[in-house]
């Protein structure tokens, strides 16, 4: 059977997933991190009024064309507390940054350039019309599309929401996103373990994954290599209506590898099985129903490629969000020379030296093992190595995806 190439086999997940989760009203002081539904359009105009982008004087331009020039000082305008009234020729309303601009001043004269006395202010600089003055709808106008159905709301999105006046945000639910260890080797990290067992990384890190991407987790445990157990952990899954099943070793074919052959009998339809990649050639991908399945390598370094290659995206995919599949990686430059590939795609494990005019340069680590989370665990960033790429020289161009990044 071919390998198949990890760009396909992308496609062929996000391609599955049975379209994007229900959305839910949201309060917003409780959508931070969650992914919108809908657009989002503004509610209000911002700001609502001509507003003094500085403290000073609300002035006419024409009053202060030529200086000195002694207005009569009428009132005061701060935020909150508005002047009401208009302002006529030869007058003058001091004004706070923020506050309402009062009807009939062009310009704000500001507090450095003018001396006040009592109820005159002496002008000492020109001010041209429009300055310091913030227009009406200057951020946003009512009705306007602020953002886009598929945006996570960061910090600023959610002030941006918050500032068009929502105060509950049509979301996406969260995907359910269960996740089953399996192997009679492993044991949970505390519990005491024999000379031939190790400790389980891999459910808490593709655990990590799926909260950053914004979904929430289902424990499935650890499960022996036993086909019963196995179905029965399926069987859960679905229980808890997970819309993804990410299972971590035993989907090759050996003899203690069961998993493909429990989800077969609980009746999934298998999409494909074996990705050109390293780490992480024996990925299986499948469906039981509307529940998406995908089947991630047993080794530790494997399974955290993979889930940020695959399950990452597959998450995205179940909130909607129209980038789900889009190109991570970013240019950089070789640190040393690198020897041919061969038919699978790899992804090096690599320290990089950054400066702020230039490409990063990426050295890979000398020791790639798939089971050692100690390089992974102090790497900055994966090094892309495509299929039969020939040899390359110290300097140039290659593509990384970034580790020290979030995610989303």
């Amino acid at each position: 059977m071919s390998l198949l190439p990890v760009a396909e086999a992308l496609d062929r997940i996000l391609a599955a997933i049975a379209g994007p989760v229900e959305a839910e009203e949201v309060p917003i002081t409780r959508a931070a991190g969650r992914t919108l539904a809908a657009d989002l359009r503004a509610t209000r105009t911002q700001p609502p009024f001509p507003a003094s982008a500085m403290d000073g004087y609300a002035v006419r331009a024409a009053d202060v064309a030529t200086v000195p020039a002694r207005l009569r000082l009428i009132g005061t305008s701060a935020a909150g507390h508005g002047f009401a009234g208009p302002l006529g020729p030869g007058e003058a309303v001091r004004i706070f940054t923020g506050a309402p601009v009062p009807e009939g001043a062009d310009a704000i004269l500001i507090q450095e350039n003018a001396e006040a006395e009592g109820e005159t202010v002496t002008a000492r600089e020109p001010v041209a019309a429009g300055r310091f003055l913030r227009r009406a709808g200057l951020d946003f106008r009512g009705d306007e599309t602020l953002l886009r159905a598929g945006e996570t709301l960061d910090a600023r999105r959610l002030a941006l929401a918050a500032s068009a006046g929502h105060a509950v945000l049509p979301m996406r639910r969260k995907p359910r996103v269960a996740v089953l260890a399996t192997g009679d080797e492993l044991v949970r990290p505390g519990e005491p373990a024999a000379w031939d067992q190790i400790v389980a990384s891999n459910g808490l890190a593709l655990a990590a994954l799926s909260l950053e991407a914004g979904a929430e987790t289902i424990d499935l445990g650890i499960v022996s290599d036993d086909l019963a157990a196995l179905r029965d952990a399926v069987g859960r899954a679905r229980a808890a209506e997970a819309d993804l099943l990410v299972t971590l070793g035993g989907a090759s074919v050996g003899d203690h590898d069961l998993v493909q052959a429990a989800l077969g009998a609980e009746g999934m339809e298998l999409g494909f099985w074996r990705v050109a990649l390293r780490p992480g050639k024996p990925l299986m991908h499948g469906r039981l129903g509307r529940m998406a399945v995908i089947g991630l390598p047993g080794n530790p370094v494997s399974s955290i490629v993979c889930g940020l290659l695959f399950v990452v995206p597959a998450i995205r995919a179940l909130h909607g969000d129209p980038r789900a599949g889009e190109d991570r990686s970013e240019p950089a430059r070789l640190g040393r020379d690198m020897p041919a590939n061969d038919a699978r795609q790899d992804y090096l494990r690599a320290r990089l030296d950054t400066a702020p005019d230039r490409l990063p340069v990426v050295h890979p680590e000398t020791r790639q093992d798939s089971s050692m989370l100690s390089v992974l665990g102090t790497s900055e960033a994966l090094l892309i190595r495509p299929p039969h790429a020939g040899p390359a020289k110290a300097g140039d161009p290659c593509r990384i995806i970034r580790l020290d990044r979030r995610i989303v």
